[in-house]
């Protein structure tokens, strides 16, 4: 038996999609346990570039299985869109499933995530408008609609009609906007669902029997752990969760199955929209390292907040999630830096704390304890194959986030590409 899962160790954008399409070589599925289409997966397959939202990075074999599995929240359209732009690339998606278990996102829900985000004013989260969030709303709130129920098109034609019309309520009478016409809205949402019903399946089935024939399972968690709506740093996370705590809860498999954890982290850390960030360089530092990271969302195109890499933040996530190695991507992004800080920890009212706060308050008012380590050359990082091959100085590097984390730095990478991924110890 092997199931692993990749999750993000950070706020997210840690290159998760790159480490599953490396790894998914060896899978026999590939699964995504939770999220939606906020989330941004970019794989680069030879001079080829796919972005993807929805669909499992495992998909481009076409021997292994993709699933969307039931913690995931679903819109149609955006799936649709997605297949055929896999589609035009030569790409077939006959080896996806869709858990008959999972929710729907409804135009309605995109809607009122923009109404209710525009509302904040100020106080704007940074939701990526995708209807994410009112489509959990819904499923916590046991007025959700699952794949499972279009398969009895008139019982779930009148469970849509009444969830759109009690939404265009709330739209009308409390925003004051312009409601969706119920009869084209529904007649939309039915067509679009009967196209993707062939893909949809009993994924808790399919993975209870592959996790009983030994089958290798690789987990792909969206966004990062400091998203997570319990232990990231809310209110500015997402609405599901990105940890290993989700797996079981979005797949149906066991905790008990699985065999081990591997967090991705950058080399350096970014975020995407508000909140305390300790280690943020709004200097020419952070533009630099943005500009050659090409940092900027794969989903929103908005640009990222960069900063040195905390370890503070990342001790708290390896613990949460249970880590048994870390993948460190981005390497050759800070190549031509003379020197190089590491957050080891914080200044609390004068004090040393290296533990990271649930508070923002109190994130805020944390002063980053640096360690300084001496930079590479972009030179260094040309032609790198193995460990071996790189600079001292990026090995002690990555040696000092082992000894910061407790935590194995198994793999890394100096590129975006497949062949720029590099693997010091087998994983998976």
């Amino acid at each position: 038996m092997s199931t692993y899962t990749v999750l993000g160790a950070q706020w997210g954008d840690e290159g998760k999609g790159k480490i599953t399409d490396y790894l998914a070589e060896k899978a026999d599925l590939v699964v995504r346990y939770q999220g939606g289409n906020n989330a941004g997966h970019t794989v680069v397959i030879g001079e080829n570039t796919y972005k993807l939202h929805l669909i499992p990075s495992g998909i481009f074999y076409s021997d292994k299985l993709a699933v969307i599995a039931n913690g995931v929240v679903v819109n149609p359209f955006a799936l649709l869109e997605e297949i055929q732009y896999l589609s035009d690339k030569g790409i077939t998606t006959d080896n996806l499933r869709i858990s008959d278990r999972a929710h729907i996102i409804l135009p309605t829900h995109l809607k009122l995530d923009a109404l209710k985000e525009e509302k904040r004013g100020k106080a704007k989260i940074g939701t990526t408008i995708k209807g994410i969030g009112p489509a959990y709303v819904d499923k916590m709130e046991r007025s959700g609609l699952r794949f499972a129920d279009i398969f009895y098109p008139e019982v779930f034609e009148k469970i849509l009609r009444k969830n759109i019309e009690d939404k265009n309520e709330l739209i009308e009478i409390f925003y004051g906007e312009e409601p969706f016409d119920v009869d084209q809205t529904v007649k939309e949402v039915m067509a679009a669902l009967e196209t993707l019903k062939p893909y949809v399946v009993d994924t808790v089935e399919l993975l209870q029997e592959a996790n009983q024939a030994d089958k290798k399972i690789l987990l792909e968690g969206a966004q990062g752990t400091l998203l997570d709506i319990d232990f990231g740093t809310y209110p500015y996370v997402t609405s599901s969760h990105p940890t290993t705590g989700g797996v079981s809860i979005g797949t149906g498999l066991s905790p008990f199955d699985l065999d081990g954890a591997i967090g991705v982290v950058k080399a350096y850390l970014t975020r995407v929209g508000k909140g305390p960030f300790p280690t943020e360089l709004e200097n020419e530092t952070g533009e630099w390292i943005r500009e050659k990271g090409f940092e900027f969302g794969t989903t929103t195109g908005r640009p990222r907040r960069c900063g040195w890499l905390d370890t503070v933040m990342l001790r708290y996530t390896a613990q949460i999630n249970g880590l048994t190695s870390l993948v460190v991507t981005k390497l050759d992004t800070l190549g031509g830096l003379e020197e190089l800080e590491i957050c080891s920890g914080y200044k609390l009212n004068g004090k040393l704390v290296k533990t990271f706060p649930a508070s923002l308050q109190t994130l805020a008012l944390c002063e980053p304890v640096y360690e300084t380590h001496p930079g590479w050359s972009v030179e260094s990082m040309q032609g790198i194959k193995t460990y071996e091959d790189l600079p001292e100085t990026a090995k002690k590097y990555l040696a000092r986030i082992e000894e910061l984390t407790g935590v194995s730095v198994d793999m890394f990478s100096i590129g975006p590409k497949r062949s720029e991924t590099i693997m010091r110890k087998e994983i998976f």
